[in-house]
């Protein structure tokens, strides 16, 4: 392919929207093709709901559901999408993602296509889960869910572009890109209350958990998971989804320009 027409197909949208779903599908394929880790996937999340449910306090007015399954959701989208690096490691190796980065396919669409297909495997975990604690006293609301998975999706792309940045970044030394995602995995899900709320705890805790983007989409996600629209806690939540995936969005691109 020429330099010219490569570059069309590079930097302009129709092409680049193109690329983005050949890369998403082609990530796909393997998942569908062994589905017995999808659904081991599926599982985790409801071991934590049948870990954790019997423990919940008895509420006024509702199930302690209400409260806790947005948090398990924003959990599994958070956990998902930090795993997109994991596959690009063993592409990285093989030298298969070498020869992606010489294809005519535009590099934009190599990062948002793996973060995108993240993003299916969380929806299809949030709707298993919707549907387990919808008989055990989980009020549905539909329009609340539907836009909370929504923001979760641009959340997890955002996500996994710094996932894809860093295994970029880690290179042959796969031990890095799992040290650091376990780091900071753990502290941002503790942090943004989603077992436990931070509220009665020690001040620096609080003031770590005002600064963590998560808590900011766990809260909007429980409000919007109750059937409430409140004005203040939307705007903040989708500033912190956008706030992410705009920033994993520059950092994930600017790091695999840098590859040669």
């Amino acid at each position: 392919m020429s330099t010219t027409t490569e570059s069309i197909r590079t930097d302009s949208t129709p092409g680049v929207l193109t690329d983005t779903w050949l890369v998403m599908t082609r990530e796909l394929r393997p998942v569908l093709r062994e589905p017995v880790s999808l659904l081991f996937a599926m599982v985790q999340p409801l071991v934590f709901l049948a870990l954790f449910a019997p423990l919940l306090p008895e509420v006024e007015g509702g199930s302690a559901l209400q409260w806790f399954v947005p948090g398990i959701i924003a959990m599994t989208a958070l956990m998902g999408a930090s795993m997109t690096g994991s596959n690009l490691t063993l592409e990285i190796t093989s030298g298969s993602h070498e020869r992606l980065l010489v294809s005519p396919l535009s590099r934009t669409s190599l990062l948002v296509g793996r973060a995108l297909k993240e993003v299916v495997p969380v929806l299809a975990q949030a709707a298993l889960i919707v549907a387990v604690v919808t008989p055990f006293g989980f009020d549905l609301h539909l329009a609340g869910v539907l836009v909370g998975a929504l923001m979760l999706a641009v959340f997890a792309v955002g996500v996994g572009a710094l996932s894809f940045a860093l295994a970029l970044v880690s290179e042959g030394q796969d031990w890095l890109f799992w040290t650091v995602q376990q780091t900071l995995i753990f502290p941002l899900l503790l942090l943004a209350g989603v077992l436990l709320p931070v509220d009665d705890g020690p001040r620096w805790i609080q003031v770590a958990s005002d600064l963590n983007p998560l808590t900011y989409i766990v809260g909007a996600e429980r409000a919007l998971f109750a059937g409430t629209f409140p004005a203040g806690e939307l705007a903040a939540g989708a500033g912190a989804a956008l706030l992410v995936a705009a920033l994993g969005l520059v950092v994930g691109l600017r790091t695999i320009n840098r590859r040669s």
